[in-house]
């Protein structure tokens, strides 16, 4: 799979032993985050796990930001909840934050990428108010996500991918499985 910079990541031997990869798909929100990880999930045979669902169906949180309309993540419950689950692989996690979760997880990082004038409608569609879209907005334009994607994981694991339409999408799990499929091949175990 190639990133921007132009190279190939084709696996490397994960930090605990696993049979199939652990790959996160992280981006601002509106990005296509859960439709992705849905499409890779279906393509490959991987569990998809939304952890804003998890967060909910768990109360993995302090509670309501009423500001943003959105639960007050308890980063440490949510980890403790995952950490089993993890360790087996074939997980596609998908979440807008990429940072809290610990480097040994994942064997790839897919940061998606939204250009401004398709992710406002997007967000404008999802019912939030003004603040929250300016600031994811800006957010996207700042490289927040892949940014902390870059500084909280091996480079060559995190890739960025364009997410503007349904045949990007379709592109982008194309190319998810065939590194999976690479990914498998170089992690056999003898």
């Amino acid at each position: 799979m190639d990133s921007d910079s132009g190279s190939d990541y084709e696996g490397e031997v994960p930090h605990f032993p696993r049979d199939l990869p652990n790959i996160l798909i992280t981006g601002t929100p509106g990005t296509g985050k859960t439709t992705t990880s849905e499409m890779v999930a279906e393509a490959t045979g991987l569990t998809h796990i939304n952890v804003g669902d998890l967060v909910k169906a768990k109360s993995l949180h302090e509670g309501l930001d009423t500001e943003y309309d959105s639960y007050i993540l308890d980063e440490d419950k949510l980890i403790d909840e995952m950490e089993e689950m993890m360790k087996s692989g074939g997980k596609v996690v998908d979440f807008h934050t990429c940072e809290i979760f610990p480097e040994r997880w994942f064997d790839l990082v897919i940061v998606l990428r939204t250009d401004n004038n398709v992710l406002y409608p997007r967000l404008e569609s999802r019912g939030y108010n003004a603040k929250k879209i300016n600031e994811n907005m800006e957010c996207e334009i700042m490289q927040v996500v892949l940014e902390d994607a870059r500084e909280s994981y091996a480079e060559q694991i995190v890739i960025e991918l364009q997410s503007n339409s349904i045949d990007q999408m379709e592109e982008n799990v194309s190319r998810i499985k065939a590194w999976m499929d690479n990914w498998i091949a170089n992690n056999k175990k003898e």
